[in-house]
């Protein structure tokens, strides 16, 4: 996967985070999984919902944001006629929508030990820097660029 591949998503995670907290999901944690142990996906979303109607509300708004913002649609879709544990597959990550109780009984954070959890507020820090250093870097490049071009008009005279 590319460095552009993993930022877009970054992006999208980003986005579902946001969807989540729009729908007033409960303590949602990024999990960053070690690309050793983490098979095809590079993330997790994993967030909480205190009963199977705001469960399935939460999994509806992300899969709207991010078919309307980016075009992107869930591989598949499981649980979601039951609504305890909600699942959507976007390939490079996954997103879990738990009751609590659920959540509390399945502990995916703890079976994902070698996972780096983040709070979506650190996942957005770390998201930030990275566009940062990506925009400062191309920005170096272009004004390299111009230098040399602007020397060379320079030394050149007028035509008569």
């Amino acid at each position: 996967m590319t460095t552009e591949q993993k930022q877009q998503t970054r992006i999208l995670v980003q986005a579902a985070a946001a969807a989540c907290e729009d729908k007033k999901a409960v303590d949602t944690r990024i999990l960053e999984l070690d690309p050793i142990d983490a098979g095809l996906s590079d993330f997790f979303l994993v967030t909480s919902a205190t009963n199977d109607r705001q469960a399935m509300t939460i999994a509806d708004e992300i899969e709207h944001k991010l078919k309307k913002d980016f075009g992107v649609f869930p591989n598949s879709v499981e649980g979601r006629r039951k609504g305890d544990w909600i699942l959507l597959d976007y390939v490079d990550f996954v997103v879990h929508v738990f009751l609590v109780e659920r959540r509390a009984f399945y502990d995916i954070e703890r079976l994902r030990k070698s996972a780096r959890p983040l709070t979506p507020a650190e996942f957005d820090a770390e998201l930030k820097a990275a566009l940062a250093e990506k925009t400062i870097a191309a920005r170096k490049k272009a004004s390299a660029k111009k230098a040399p071009a602007k020397k060379a008009a320079a030394g050149k005279t007028p035509a008569k």
